[in-house]
């Protein structure tokens, strides 16, 4: 007898699945936390130069504030005092109206930066002044952080497969926490960006094995569902954190403040079940037997379980592959799996390069960090509802084309929102002659372009988020049901690097707009069409059993129909 169909007995969605679900909610709660925390931790705020360095001791003295801005710093084109420049020498005739000097040269700041501490008390910013020449060190506290999650989900990967998925789960939560804590003690800028790629490290822990034991649990008739509900900890972890956010504006107490639920995690691991099917497909039967009454009696299906013996249940699995070690490599051993590795590496690549493009820019908008983020959060709710009432119609595959080629859309029709892209239109079709022969029509396009865009590209992001959450949905549980249980946690895991190297790259991606204003916006729409085509080439999983063993990937997927499993 399969573990599908035991598991179909004793109810495949119930009080046990139930109470698995929220209890690592605990813990999964703390990842969009972390992996979206520099949005906060490192945030930007106004700054200029310090130009203490400019009192002469008499009139520069007297000055009020901003009047003391006007002679020490210059003006952008927007009319608001430079970030990164300062006067060499006071320019008095500012205060009577001239902007005209022989004298008026300008110089980098001299004496370091004055901050607005108005949005946030202090940031990794303000610390260390990664501002101007130094701002590429901001970047690289995200860059540094998700190859910590790279390097660290193959490595979970592999041990959950090799030891099982519980005791590395508590691994992962003391890791985390320690380093968490270690980080916010940091006396220097290197010392913290080294604790925080040990953070990203131990958080790949939870993040791949805390789904992987919820999706194992997990019926055929359920699986979207489960899926779906699994997901909504990163909607609710994501209001967490604006709300925390919001009332701590102290970096090192928020990264304190954002960690604190891995304590009840802890607490509540000795109640946390071990995967039956890891402990099966491992020769395992008298552990997998006592979980499985435990979930049947939880479930009111113990008189199910009566002629099922733990002899019975090793029969299930194959002789031949009990107890075998698998490895990475077993990934790309055979043609199937092979195909299923290279292409779902490639969608996660992309969806997670994509998806945290978006999240990690929300100073984009015109709005304030903690509007951008509550508005970016609330909108996955109804995604992911729209998600669940789809994958059971239209199937994962087409699903998540769909989801990455409409991301992409809507990626390109942001540049055209850009007030630079439409006066590069412009200007080359003036060029190209255009311009003269239909002057009339783009009098009329370029009519109905407001001059203040921010709202219509606040609507266009809001939308690709809510895209490339439904594909990063839809990818999380596509990826659990395409590898076999033998080599799941290494597939999860090889996947999650891949993922994770996404990530790492992306925000330095933003660092592009110096060379060309929309260069990053292009490279993100590429990615995302890209990846989407990729998706098309995986096999299509909708109602078909968890596979076993790398030999059940190589055959036929056998489909199960949900009236056949309520039989």
């Amino acid at each position: 007898m399969k573990f599908d169909s035991i598991l179909s007995e004793i109810n495949g969605f119930g009080k046990f699945q139930i109470m698995l679900i929220f209890m690592l909610t605990i813990s999964r709660i703390t990842l969009p936390c972390h992996f979206l925390l520099n949005n906060f931790m490192a945030a930007v705020p106004a700054h200029h130069c310090n130009i203490t360095a400019l009192d002469d001791g008499g009139v520069f003295r007297n000055l009020t504030a901003d009047q003391k801005l006007a002679v020490g710093i210059p003006a952008e084109q927007d009319g608001t005092p430079s970030s990164c420049r300062m006067f060499s020498k006071p320019q008095y005739q500012h205060l009577s109206g001239s902007n005209s000097s022989e004298d008026a040269f300008t110089v980098q700041c001299q004496n370091g930066w004055v901050y607005d501490n108005s949005t946030f008390k202090s940031t990794l910013v303000t610390e260390w002044d990664l501002v101007c020449s130094r701002k590429g060190m901001n970047k690289a506290t995200v860059t540094v952080f998700f190859i910590g999650v790279m390097v660290g989900a193959p490595i979970f990967g592999f041990l959950s497969d090799r030891f099982g998925r519980r005791p590395l789960l508590m691994v992962s939560y003391l890791s985390s926490l320690a380093f968490a804590v270690f980080s916010t003690l940091s006396t220097s800028y290197i010392m913290f960006i080294i604790m925080r790629f040990f953070v990203g490290f131990s958080l790949a822990g939870i993040s791949i094995i805390a789904h992987v034991l919820n999706i194992e649990w997990v019926g055929i008739k359920h699986r979207t569902f489960a899926g779906v509900i699994i997901s909504l900890d990163w909607t609710v972890g994501n209001w967490i954190l604006v709300g925390i956010a919001y009332y701590v504006n102290e970096w090192r107490m928020l990264v304190l403040a954002v960690t604190s639920p891995l304590i009840l995690a802890i607490i509540t691991w000795r109640w946390l079940p071990e995967s039956a099917r890891w402990l099966l497909a491992n020769g395992k039967a008298d552990a997998a037997h006592h979980y499985i009454m435990k979930c049947a009696e939880m479930n009111n299906r113990a008189k199910c379980m009566v002629t099922i013996t733990p002899t019975a249940l090793l029969g299930s699995a194959q002789p031949e592959t009990v107890n075998k070690k698998y490895t990475v490599i077993d990934l790309f051993k055979t043609p199937n799996i092979r195909k299923i590795a290279v292409c779902s590496g490639i969608v996660w690549y992309g969806v997670a390069f994509t998806y945290y493009g978006i999240s990690l820019n929300i100073t984009g908008f015109g709005l304030s960090p903690y509007l951008t983020q509550i508005v970016f959060a609330s909108i996955e709710m109804p995604m992911k509802i729209g998600v669940y009432v789809c994958l059971d119609k239209v199937g994962r595959r087409p699903g998540e084309v769909g989801a990455m080629l409409l991301t992409g859309l809507c990626l390109f029709i942001s540049m055209f929102i850009s007030q630079g892209y439409f006066s590069l239109f412009f200007n080359l079709n003036a060029f190209l002659g255009f311009w003269s022969t239909c002057p009339s029509s783009l009098d009329q396009i370029s009519k109905l372009i407001p001059s203040d865009k921010w709202l219509i590209r606040t609507v266009v992001g809001v939308l690709g988020k809510a895209l490339s959450e439904a594909s990063f949905t839809i990818m999380s549980l596509y990826t659990s049901e395409l590898y076999p249980t033998v080599v799941r946690q290494n597939g999860l895991g090889y996947t999650s690097c891949l993922a994770r190297l996404g990530v790492s790259v992306s925000p330095l991606i933003m660092l592009l707009e110096d060379v060309w204003h929309l260069l990053p916006a292009v490279i993100y729409c590429a990615v995302a069409v890209g990846s989407g085509l990729v998706a098309s080439l995986l096999p299509e999983t909708l109602n078909t059993r968890l596979t076993e063993f790398i030999e059940d990937v190589e055959k036929p997927r056998v489909q199960s129909t949900r009236r056949k499993e309520t039989q």
